[in-house]
């Protein structure tokens, strides 16, 4: 007989189901966490003690117990040295204790990793267990915008898309662009939609570093994994535009992001070109910390993507009161709330302009008193980071956790209210 209350089992306190299977992944390779990881830490941490973990591999699925669940979110959230030990030693123990079926009947089941819901065996699982599933869609980038993935990439997120739409209980975005792109990519399958939840999602909460109010020569930050759609290409180009107009005056350029199949042809046009070259630092294993600093710190975050699900540097970089430069699309006009200074992601001669500009009046500012001017510079981005009504991971739960607390409360585009009114505005 299970044991409700002691080891194993489901205990009363555990009313979800959360899938863990990407975190595993990356834990297992301890690479550096992408935007979609960011956003299953934030649920891990906020349904740590109240959700059973559910694990997948090639269609099989498996929910852990009450105790093994624990334990492995433990480990998840736990320091990345030594997990592969760790999850070894512990596997064993945890597969013999998964649960029935019978056990999850009825229980709101969260995919917020696009993890495997393209595979036909996923839905044979929902379907048997007879869960409530919930799925975030992050972006339609692979379906939108093809020419940037991959063509087995492709076809996989348009399996995700099409079975969250048929079979999906709740859609989750994070925005009402991509919200949008569903809808649109909905009509053209000639499928219903589900209720869809906009649920704005957090950056990190950045601390300023203890020098802020010192002020530093020019500096622009690009901060994201390194790929064609992030169009740094652009910004070889304006940084060609800027050295000829300004020698050896022209501002650093640091990219922070992990690298990426096609990165090496990227950087390849940076590192290869004399001109461009001195001016250009890169950062691929930066930490939250360092990142911090960088953001801070910066004359100006540049984002001339060229697709993009959401843009989470922007909504970190405008909560410190960074300015923004960046690409002229919705969803970044969404996002940004218009405090971004937006540029077509074609026009490199504009973008050099508007670096120039602030690049020079960073000289002039780092040329006089830096008690004075520094302090003058943090009470100016105090008042930027004021204007910013920044999305917070309690809003996002709060609209998610009515959703899960009532299936059949309508829910279609609903948004935070104070992100809502700050659109409006």
């Amino acid at each position: 007989m299970r044991n409700r209350t002691g080891s194993g089992g489901r205990r009363a306190n555990h009313t979800v189901l959360l899938d863990v299977t990407r975190l595993i992944s990356r834990s297992w390779t301890a690479r550096q966490s992408t935007g979609i990881d960011r956003v299953c830490y934030a649920y891990l941490r906020h349904f740590h003690r109240t959700a059973l973990a559910v694990v997948q591999h090639r269609g099989i699925v498996r929910t852990l117990c009450a105790d093994k669940s624990d334990q492995l979110f433990d480990m998840l959230l736990g320091p990345a040295s030594g997990f592969r030990m760790k999850f070894l030693t512990w596997l064993p123990r945890a597969l013999r204790s998964s649960l029935p079926m019978t056990d999850i009947t009825g229980m709101p089941y969260l995919n917020v990793s696009h993890t495997d819901f393209d595979l036909p065996k996923h839905f044979d699982w929902t379907a048997r267990s007879g869960v409530r599933s919930i799925y975030l869609i992050h972006d339609l980038i692979p379906i939108r915008h093809p020419q940037f993935s991959r063509p087995h990439a492709v076809q996989r997120h348009q399996g995700r898309v099409r079975r969250a739409l048929k079979h999906g209980g709740q859609i989750v975005t994070s925005s009402r662009a991509v919200a949008d792109d569903l809808e649109a990519f909905a009509q053209s399958e000639g499928l219903e939609m589900p209720p869809v939840l906009v649920a704005p999602i957090a950056g990190e909460t950045f601390t300023p570093p203890s020098n802020a109010t010192k002020p530093s020569p020019a500096y622009f930050l690009c901060a994201g994994t390194i790929e064609p759609r992030k169009n740094h290409q652009l910004l070889c180009d304006v940084w060609h535009i800027l050295e000829s107009r300004m020698g050896a005056k022209t501002p650093q350029l640091i990219i922070a992001g992990q690298t990426g199949p096609l990165t090496g042809d990227i950087l390849a046009s940076f590192m290869l070109s004399p001109k461009v070259a001195p001016f250009v630092d890169l950062s691929t294993t930066c930490s939250d910390s360092e990142l911090a600093g960088l953001m801070h710190d910066a004359a100006a975050l540049l984002m001339p993507s060229l697709a993009e699900g959401y843009g989470l540097p922007i909504v970190e970089a405008l909560n410190l009161g960074t300015p923004v430069i960046a690409s002229d699309s919705a969803i970044f006009r969404e996002i940004g709330q218009g405090l971004p200074q937006f540029i077509a992601p074609d026009d490199a001669a504009a973008w050099a302009t508007a670096i120039e500009e602030i690049s020079t009046f960073r000289a002039d500012v780092y040329g006089k008193s830096a008690s004075v001017e520094g302090s003058g510079m943090a009470s100016s981005k105090a008042k930027r980071a004021a204007q910013f009504s920044a999305p917070s991971w309690a809003a996002h739960f709060e609209l998610l956790d009515s959703v899960i607390a009532a299936p059949d409360a309508p829910a279609s585009l609903k948004t935070a209210s104070a992100y809502e009114s700050n659109l409006a505005a």
